[in-house]
C-alpha cells in the first residue's frame, strides 16, 4: 500500500471542496476515499483505472500521485512533487472510458500521431486496455514527457497520495 497524505478540504460557495483544509497522514484514509471515488464508475472501467493506475505506479515508482475527483473527469495525475503544475501525465476517467492525458502533450514529438487533441498545451490518448501502455510508441511518448520534465521525479523515496479535490457535483460515473 501507498503511503501518504490526505488533503482534506473546506466545502467552497457550494462548489464542491477546495484546499485549506486539514492535512493527514493516514494513507488508509486517502486510499478508502481513492476507492469511493473508483467505485463510482461501472466494473469494467473500475478494473481499467486499477489497472491503469498499477502501471503507471510501476513507470513512476518515486512520482506522488494527485487525484481529483471533479465535475467532468476524475483524474490522478503524476509527477515528482506535491504541485499539480509539474504533473508529468495523468490517468483521467470518465463514464465513457479511461484515457492518459500528456500535460504537455502539445510539444511532444508525435512521428506515430497517437495522440489526440488540438489545444496548445495538452494531448491524450484513449486506453481501451491497459496493453496500450506497453506499445513502443506510447512508452517513447511516456520517456520523452519525463525527459521535458522541469523537475526530475526523485531517484528514490516515498510517492504520497494527495487527494486534492472532490466535487460535490458530478456527471454521472456511468453510462445511463
Amino acid at each position: 500500500m501507498r503511503r501518504g497524505k490526505k488533503i482534506t478540504k473546506k466545502a467552497h460557495a457550494g462548489r464542491g471542496q477546495k484546499t485549506n483544509g486539514k492535512c493527514h497522514t493516514e494513507s488508509a484514509d486517502a486510499e478508502k476515499q481513492l476507492k469511493g471515488f473508483i467505485a463510482k464508475f461501472d466494473s469494467k472501467n473500475q478494473a481499467l483505472i486499477r489497472g491503469v493506475r498499477q502501471a503507471l505506479q510501476k513507470r513512476f515508482p518515486t512520482a506522488n500521485e494527485i487525484v481529483y475527483d471533479n465535475y467532468n473527469f476524475f483524474v490522478i495525475g503524476y509527477g515528482p512533487s506535491e504541485r499539480p503544475s509539474e504533473c508529468v501525465v495523468s490517468l483521467a476517467a470518465a463514464a465513457n472510458g479511461v484515457g492518459l492525458c500528456f500535460i504537455h502533450g502539445a510539444s511532444l514529438p508525435d512521428p506515430n500521431k497517437v495522440l489526440i487533441g488540438q489545444g496548445k498545451q495538452t494531448r491524450f490518448l484513449r486506453l481501451p486496455s491497459t496493453g496500450v501502455l506497453e506499445r513502443p510508441e506510447v512508452n517513447a511518448l511516456l520517456d520523452a514527457a519525463v525527459a521535458r520534465a522541469k523537475k526530475p521525479f526523485p531517484s528514490s523515496g516515498q510517492p504520497k497520495l494527495i487527494i486534492r479535490f472532490s466535487s460535490a457535483r458530478q456527471r454521472p460515473r456511468r453510462k445511463v
